[in-house]
């Protein structure tokens, strides 16, 4: 067994670092530096582990479209009648979200390859995922909504956005977001402003935020403008209703589709 020194394993991993992509070479090399400089500490192995890591690298390849990860606030308080409505804010916001999507079917009908994909996720006291992030299916949203679990318990909205980033890395599309629709503030796990720091600095801006206050003050979330996100109020049913339209009509899906539309040979 040949041994290497120092110089010989920086020089190896030097040239196993260009291979990889270009947000990964900077981590791996600064990591390389230190283990050579003390080798009893990391191995190449381990070093690489770190590096892939540390930043947000996609883990297919992308194209154009949108990923939309729709996150459903079922703690207790949902179980409240709506401002000016006889129903739970659960059934209204149910309801609203459902009304959102025919949006996406009118444009899936116009342009059949252009690639929208939804993944459906519920918080109360912690997160599930209620539908996970596929290809638009107009039935199977309106299916994972009636699936939606009934309000109780706390509400952990840094833990839902958790769940729902990894899909969203993986969804294979350029453009991602994070849509929320609550009716308090974080009660339970991490707090939604850590995890929106840290999904826009490791994704280096590519997740987008949006939170829908609903039957709350939109004040609670002003931490997103610190990661270019926004949040818009909504104090009963339709207030909500054109809340989610303006920003999934007017924002998610129509900046998508003008990027595609940009793409040379794009219909």
């Amino acid at each position: 067994m040949i041994e290497l020194k120092p110089d010989d394993t920086l020089r190896h991993l030097t040239h196993a670092i260009q291979r990889l992509p270009a947000r990964l070479a900077a981590a791996a090399l600064a990591l390389s530096l230190t283990a050579c400089h003390d080798p009893g500490r990391q191995n190449p192995a381990a070093i690489y582990e770190e590096a892939s890591a540390a930043p947000y690298q996609s883990e297919v390849d992308e194209g154009f479209g949108a990923a939309v990860a729709i996150l459903v606030d079922t703690s207790g308080s949902m179980r409240d009648n709506a401002l000016g409505d006889s129903r739970p804010k659960a059934i209204v916001a149910r309801e609203a979200l459902d009304a959102m999507f025919d949006a996406t079917e009118s444009l899936v009908a116009k342009r059949p390859g252009f690639a929208v994909k939804v993944g459906i996720y519920s918080f109360s006291s912690d997160a599930s995922t209620v539908l996970p992030m596929q290809s638009f299916d107009r039935s199977a949203i309106r299916k994972a909504l009636d699936q939606v679990p009934q309000p109780g318990g706390g509400t952990a909205i840094g833990e839902a956005m958790r769940t729902a980033r990894p899909d969203l890395y993986r969804s294979g599309v350029f453009r991602k977001y994070l849509l929320v629709v609550t009716d308090g503030e974080n009660t339970s796990g991490r707090s939604p402003a850590q995890v929106a720091n840290e999904i826009f600095q490791k994704s280096e801006g590519a997740v987008e935020i949006y939170f829908v206050a609903f039957d709350t003050s939109a004040d609670r979330f002003e931490f997103l403008k610190q990661v270019r996100g926004d949040v818009m109020g909504a104090g009963n049913g339709p207030e909500l209703r054109k809340a989610l339209d303006e920003i999934y009509q007017g924002r998610i899906l129509a900046e998508a589709s003008a990027l595609a539309e940009r793409e040379p040979g794009a219909r």
